[in-house]
């Protein structure tokens, strides 16, 4: 078995944890590892899927967004209910990049965490929830 884990850099990790729990329903899992007051490494859970992040560390390479002022990549989540998904992010503070539409087999919008990252959500047409 394969499994990868996105493991984002942000500029302030404290509030990242706390926005991906209000706009993804995400829970800190395991032990976090702080010092003076930095987030070295935090572990989350998206519906038992994973999700490490960090604050920066210029001197081991890691630059946030924020930082940067441009994401370096995206991260895809899938969920049973796309619309309520992205509104309840955009309610936590994503900013709106694309709405939520039909784009072949799958429903899908694109948004930007207050963190800089791009996140797109979808949901498999028909398995929108009700």
């Amino acid at each position: 078995m394969t499994t990868i884990t996105p493991y984002l850099t942000v500029h302030d990790a404290h509030a990242a944890i706390d926005f991906y729990a209000a706009a993804f329903g995400a829970v800190e899992v395991g032990e976090r590892y702080e010092e003076e007051g930095r987030v070295g490494f935090a572990a989350l859970s998206i519906d038992g899927a994973p999700l490490f992040l960090s604050d920066e560390a210029h001197e081991y390479g890691a630059w946030a967004p924020a930082t940067l002022g441009h994401a370096t990549g995206s991260v895809a989540l899938t969920v049973g209910d796309v619309d309520a998904a992205y509104a309840r992010a955009v309610d936590a503070g994503a900013t709106v990049d694309r709405e939520p539409s039909d784009q072949g087999d799958e429903r899908r919008g694109w948004l930007v965490d207050p963190f800089g990252h791009r996140w797109v959500i979808s949901t498999p047409i028909g398995a929108t929830q009700p």
